[in-house]
């Protein structure tokens, strides 16, 4: 009787033991998900071209980001006049797009497309930036399939 006990402890044992590992985890998994946000702040409905001048690049994980000032001028639109954050997508999802640490450098003029902040803050989600020789450099590979011959050569 003694073994047949030991034999139903060791097998309860067993499957606790697998149980809190799959329930841990799930939990830092999760942990992990929620850590990331989602572009529901920014209106992806809505396509807005910027043109500015690049005043901060910070070139590092989980996402790029750039500060731009745009001032008024001709062929500005008023409401994007200000300092805008611009954020990317990560170093590796943009490298895979063409972009390098100096595809932009501080004191650059930059000329982008993005997705505004819902709320009216001055955030950012780029779309894609267009060189000075008319090619663009996508946030990640969402562009339209008419687009190819105006990419920065990188992408079939």
């Amino acid at each position: 009787m003694i073994a047949d006990f030991g034999t139903v402890v060791e097998v309860h044992m067993k499957t606790g033991s697998r149980v809190g590992l799959a329930v841990i985890g799930l939990a830092l998994a999760s942990a992990a998900v929620s850590a990331h946000h989602s572009f529901a702040m920014f209106d992806m409905d809505r396509n807005v071209e910027y043109r500015g001048v690049v005043s901060e690049l910070k070139w590092q994980n989980p996402h790029i980001h750039f500060i731009i000032d745009v001032k008024p001028a001709p062929g500005v639109d008023p409401q994007t006049v200000g300092r805008w954050d611009v954020e990317g997508g990560s170093v590796n999802i943009m490298s895979r797009q063409g972009w390098t640490r100096t595809s932009y450098k501080v004191g650059d003029p930059i000329r982008l497309v993005g997705h505004p902040m819902k709320d009216g803050s001055r955030g950012v989600s780029l779309f894609y930036a267009i060189r000075p020789d008319g090619t663009r450099l996508y946030h990640d590979i969402a562009r339209p399939k008419d687009d190819v011959k105006k990419t920065s050569g990188v992408l079939p």
